[in-house]
Order: structure tokens, then sequence, then C-alpha cells
């Protein structure tokens, strides 16, 4: 039977206009790499405008917004001048990581809903500060955490939810590259605070604790190195010589429920991965196969096992399409959608200060070398 008569049975999906009557003004902050992929996906939205730009670096910003075709932004050496100066309904900022928290802060305080990339922040500290300042000011912050718009990503959650596993009480997870270590301001510690631990394994994380509800983290012990990064015979000299952040990490982490989550994260290493993904419950288990690059979805189908009478039996979890416009694009769109209609942010700060909190934990229990508690004041 063919594709267009199984479709009869279908009921059609109708894709939601986009209402161009109102358009939101947008500032970028920061107009290195990250930001080229908000700027694209902001020019794909009719109700959006881009009004505005700043970057520390003379001349970055004007030749950024060029090579875009954006014309008539106003553009400022800060992301203090640019906030003082506009009248904004949001921002994107898409600066260094040890910038997150100031500009982030600034612009709440100024009554400008924020879209901040990830990491959320470099410390657990930061992270509280910046969710102060959220509450007290009532704007809208989001993350940038766009593996949450995959439809994978959806379904590992759907099956969390189902109870098919049953009580979850082990996941393994992680994932990495064999040779991956970036460059530009990834690796010191003064741009970037850090680095693997920042760049991919804050997706790793989020991608088995929103499923499962994001449960608080009791304690943590860590491990982090940087065998590779700092090393020329796996990274050019000059980049080499200035590396001081993690390229390798791995922690185990208790959380509450009695759940224990094992995990590891790689810009190199000597292996392919460090392992699947695995999601243990007392009543099934769910197999997620690695990705190289966290490239926002999961590596190949899910394997679902269970015991169904009395037999142990593998179901394969077909990968699930692409969402229209592309992961970046959806999480731009789903920004937009929760300014315009004041509903709650698409990933909210209350979830991933928890992330926050479980990196920094592995941080700091590495250094100090032994396990830690993590405490998470309320806010």
């Amino acid at each position: 039977m063919s594709d267009a008569v199984l479709s009869q049975f279908t009921a059609p999906t109708e894709e939601k206009k986009i209402s161009a009557d109102r358009k939101l003004k947008f500032g970028i902050i920061g107009t290195g790499w990250i930001a080229e992929a908000h700027v694209t996906s902001l020019l794909q939205c009719p109700d959006a405008e881009i009004v505005a730009g700043a970057d520390l670096i003379p001349g970055k910003a004007e030749a950024f917004f060029k090579r875009f075709g954006v014309e008539n932004v106003r553009l400022y050496p800060s992301h203090k001048e640019l906030i003082d100066n506009e009248e904004l309904d949001a921002v994107c900022v898409c600066t260094y990581n040890t910038t997150h928290a100031e500009c982030t802060i600034y612009a709440l305080e100024h009554g400008v809903n924020v879209l901040l990339e990830k990491p959320f922040t470099v410390t657990l500290e930061e992270a509280i500060e910046v969710c102060k300042v959220e509450k007290k000011t009532g704007k809208l912050l989001t993350i940038g955490f766009q593996p949450r718009m995959d439809n994978n990503m959806k379904k590992i959650k759907e099956i969390v939810e189902s109870g098919e596993l049953g009580k979850i009480y082990y996941i393994q997870t992680g994932g990495g590259r064999r040779r991956g270590i970036p460059n530009s301001t990834f690796i010191e510690q003064s741009t970037a605070g850090i680095g693997a631990l920042g760049d991919i394994g804050c997706y790793s994380l989020d991608m088995v604790l929103n499923a499962i509800g994001y449960p608080k983290p009791l304690t943590v012990s860590g491990y982090k190195s940087a065998f590779f990064g700092a090393n020329p015979k796996y990274n050019n000299p000059a980049d080499a010589a200035r590396f001081n952040v993690d390229d390798f990490a791995a922690a185990f982490i208790r959380l509450e429920g009695d759940i224990v989550l094992d995990f590891r994260i790689a810009w190199a290493m000597h292996v392919d991965t460090p392992g699947d993904t695995i999601i243990l419950g007392t009543e099934g288990a769910l197999r997620i196969p690695s990705t190289e690059c966290w490239n926002g979805t999961v590596g190949g189908a899910m394997t679902l096992y269970k015991d169904v009478a009395g037999s142990r039996v593998e179901m394969k979890i077909p990968l699930c399409g692409d969402v229209p416009g592309g992961l970046f694009y959806q999480k731009l769109r789903s920004f937009i959608e929760a300014v315009k209609e004041g509903t709650p942010a698409p990933v909210p700060s209350s979830q991933i200060i928890i992330n926050q909190a479980i990196i920094d934990g592995i941080v700091k229990s590495a250094e100090l070398g032994k396990e830690i508690e993590i405490n998470i004041p309320e806010i």
C-alpha cells in the first residue's frame, strides 16, 4: 500500500501560521560563531526583527551583520550600552561562558527577556544570582538547549513517563569525540571557564535529567583531565600552550529518588565512544546509541528491553522525523512564542540550575579529590 493511500487514514496536520502584526525587537549580544545560528533562525521569523548588536571587539559586529545582509542594525561596544540605548523585547546572549551571568542579569534588570546560550553559567553561584534576578523581575529567561526540540529526545521522555521502564534506578550517559577539540574562546578559563563539561556535557546531562523529571542531585564524585588539549601531539602547539580547561570529565552522581547517574564526556580520547546511554528500570531498560558530536539528536534507533510473558524481548524504537526548520530554528521559535503569549520558558532555569549544579559539583569534587554534597538553595 502506497504512502499516498496510507495518508488518507492519517489526520492532516496544519502548520501554525505566524502573525507578523507585532514584531519582537531583538538585540544580539556577542557576534561569534554561535550567533550565526541565532541570526539565521531569526531571519526566518516574520515576527522578529534584529535591531541592534554588540561585541567587545571593534569592527566585529559590523562585519558580522554585513555578512548576513542584516541592514540598519545599531551597533554597540558592550551589552550595557546596547541595552541602555535600545527599547528591546529580547536579547540573545551569545558571549563567552564567563560573561553569561553578567549579560543576562543586566538584561533582565532592564526589563528585557533573554535567550541565553548554553552552558547556563560557569559556576552554581552565578546561576543562583541569575535565577534570583529572574524571579525578582518576572522577565522570561530560557536556556539554549536546542536538543530539547528534537523528536527523538522527546520520545525518550515519553518512554520514561509511560511507566514502561518501571522505577528508574541507574543511568549511564555521556558521549563525546575521539578527536574534536575546539579552539577560539572554548579552551581558556578566562573566557570558557569550563571545557567539554560545559560545551557538550550539559547536553548529555539534560537528555537524561529531563527524561526523569530533573530530580535534585545529592552528592557527586567527579574527575576531570586535559591530557589531549594541552598536548601539542594532539592539538596545534599554539592552542595547546593556552589550553587550561577540561577535555574529559567523569562523575558518579546520586540523585533524589535513589537514582544513580554514571556520567562521562570527552572532546578527545583513544576510543570512539565511552558508551551508549542506558536507562535501567525495574520493569525495563532503554539503550540510546551514542552520537559523536552531540548534534542535537540520538545516534540511531533506540532499543527497549522488556520481559514479556516470561520471555526476554528487545524492541527497536524507530527514529522520529526531523522538526520543521531544524532544531535551532525551533529553539528561537519556541522562545518567541513564549514571549508573545506570556507562557513559561521552553527550557526553564529552574531545571538547568540543577544541570549547572552537577557540572559545578564535578569541577569542585575533581579539584578536592573527594565526593562532595550538592546544595541548591530555594530561590
